[in-house]
């Protein structure tokens, strides 16, 4: 045995014999090597993004870089829910530790792909090993935290969440600009840089994640994996590819077919495995849990679907570059943390929540309703505010409904809850993205069309086009050429739909029915985006708080495994009752069935 595995083992023993209470010093060091995890995970998808455009050019294959996206988010949603089960099962550490090897053999293989197909598998490698990064983190904040604590430090992850969603587009930019670093392509850096990253989470998580873990005999849900998988992949891929496919073709129709099987096979397959289940569907008897899984739904449509079409909305209408738009997104990391942190102590003071899924989700209302007034003249402050309105309902909304799935259940079922409650979040982000994506870009060609016939607009066209110098300005080329082809604003609508490069430094004149267009069209997705979260709105007065427990799931389970050591030594002795324990193994099975303590006798 190394001394690393000796050395966890008497740590992971000192906290068994301590009751599952774990020190400050202890935890934080825990917290580190999670932070280090996620970080990983969150970075790369903000990093990726800002260089798909320089990637895509250097391999030949612009028409290719949807399926490099796609392939990370089937991989990456499939895996979530897969590794909260086996963590209950196997412990979190080995999930951990191998969520971040996969991603880190991902990252080294797509930094020296040859062609977008190939960085498609390798991205899909990273997927499985991101699904845990994810999940797993805030599976053992369930285990080593109590409830009313764990809102006071997952601020901390917060803060990894926008720290990363800051300086991810500049590094992507950065390194995708660069022609060479070390004798190799600058882009190919963007997932190289993985590699130091993910070796100090590897020290770290190695060195101090030494958690008590019950080992329990199951049975491992194989039918519920490959069901969800087959339920799962063709709904997410026509939700990417729905709006270049149509969505009443016979692709995306058989992709709703097998998807609609997949989805009675998965349900079936669960209710035979009972507890055993990928997700057990025993989860959803707890009304707190049905309904915080519900809201997560409708919150990841709001969060994904604002967070993917602000930037392009700074990018196209007020003209910033990638990492100018990361930067000009500040105000919405800023409200998610002020929001997070104030009311994780406010949790951890109280132990009461109930009135956070309520303001957050009544913030994020107010945020989209302040973004439907935008139009293309507004200064960026407008759309900054809003973006903070929607970051302060964000903030309070993220942890707390996390929190409400984790309380909901027993310790055993700490890593599926938290999983699920990430899954379904993922899966509301996907249909966000794709729902707005598609409502943006049918709506375009109306919208510019629209423009061009107002009157301003024609106007200022008619003296653009008059004046010489607006003609021999080379930046004004590729505008004009499109205006010579006689094309109506219908069908100059599709121009928004490749390169918009055209744009740039053109005349604000010849530039404005497109601008105008694309800001009336971003209106619409915003009000459908304030339709979605009044829903949620509506349905969190109908979400139950019930009271936070004081102890963390490795105390419960430590109390439970006290109570069952006592009784059985009063069974020996032939006493009737155990001295100092009140608990018997159903009362003990009942704790982690609902994550109540039961009436004392």
């Amino acid at each position: 045995m190394s001394r690393v595995e000796s050395r966890g083992k008497q740590q992971a023993q000192a906290i068994a014999d301590a009751g599952g209470v774990m020190t400050h010093r202890q935890i934080l060091f825990v917290i580190f090597g999670l932070m280090a995890g996620m970080f990983l995970s969150s970075l790369d998808q903000t990093i990726v993004g800002t260089s798909m455009r320089t990637i895509a050019d250097d391999l030949d294959g612009l028409s290719l870089q949807a399926w490099v996206t796609t392939a990370y988010l089937i991989t990456s949603t499939i895996a979530t829910p897969i590794y909260g089960k086996l963590s209950d099962i196997f412990g979190r550490r080995p999930l951990f530790i191998i969520a971040i090897v996969i991603f880190l053999v991902g990252s080294v293989a797509a930094g020296f792909a040859g062609t977008m197909y190939q960085l498609a598998i390798f991205r899909a490698l990273q997927g499985l090993g991101a699904g845990g990064l994810m999940a797993l983190p805030l599976a053992i904040m369930g285990d080593i935290l109590a409830p009313r604590e764990r809102a006071k430090y997952q601020g901390y992850f917060l803060a990894v969440f926008g720290i990363s969603s800051v300086i991810g587009p500049l590094i992507g930019g950065v390194l995708s600009g660069t022609p060479e670093i070390l004798f190799v392509t600058g882009w190919r850096w963007v997932f190289l840089i993985n590699l130091p990253i993910g070796a100090l989470a590897l020290v770290i998580v190695t060195r101090f994640l030494h958690i008590p873990h019950t080992k329990r005999k199951v049975r491992i849900d194989w039918w519920g994996a490959a069901t969800v998988v087959i339920a799962l992949v063709p709904l997410l891929l026509v939700a990417e590819k729905g709006r270049e496919w149509g969505w009443d073709s016979l692709g995306a129709i058989l992709c709703y077919v097998v998807g609609g099987l997949g989805i009675a096979a998965f349900i079936i397959s669960e209710r035979l495995m009972g507890d055993d289940a990928l997700i057990p569907l025993k989860l959803f008897k707890h009304p707190t849990f049905s309904m915080a899984t519900v809201l997560g739904v409708l919150v990841g449509f709001g969060m994904f679907g604002a967070m993917m079409t602000i930037p392009l909305y700074l990018q196209l209408v007020n003209g910033a570059t990638p990492t100018e738009s990361g930067f000009l997104m500040l105000p919405m990391i800023l409200g998610l943390m002020i929001a997070s942190i104030v009311s994780g102590q406010l949790i951890s003071r109280t132990g009461k929540y109930s009135i956070f899924p309520k303001t957050g989700t009544g913030l994020m209302a107010l945020g989209f309703f302040w973004l439907t007034f935008l139009t293309a003249d507004k200064p960026v402050i407008w759309i900054m505010i809003g973006m903070f309105l929607v970051g302060l309902g964000l903030g309070q909304l993220m942890q707390t409904l996390t929190i409400a799935s984790q309380n909901s259940v027993g310790p055993r079922d700490i890593g599926v809850a938290t999983s699920s409650s990430t899954f379904f979040r993922q899966i509301g982000g996907t249909l966000g993205v794709a729902v707005l994506f598609s409502v943006l870009f049918s709506r375009i060609p109306e919208t510019i069309a629209s423009a061009f016939a107002s009157k301003p607009v024609k106007d200022g066209i008619a003296a653009a086009v008059a004046d010489p110098a607006v003609l021999s300005d080379p930046a004004n080329k590729k505008i004009l050429e499109l205006f010579q082809q006689g094309q109506s604003g219908g069908s100059l609508g599709t121009a928004l739909d490749g390169d918009t490069s055209f744009l740039n430094g053109s005349d604000p004149r010849l530039a404005a029915p497109f601008l105008e267009g694309f800001n009336n069209a971003t209106v619409t997705i915003y009000w459908v985006g304030l339709a979605v979260v009044l829903i949620a709105f509506v349905l969190s007065f109908f979400l139950k708080a019930a009271p936070l427990r004081q102890k963390s799931a490795l105390q419960e389970n430590a109390d439970n495994e006290a109570a069952l050591a006592a009784q059985a030594a009063a069974a020996e002795t032939g006493s009737m009752v155990a001295p100092d324990v009140s608990l018997d193994a159903a009362e003990a099975d009942s704790i982690s069935d609902d994550g109540r303590a039961p009436r004392k006798k």
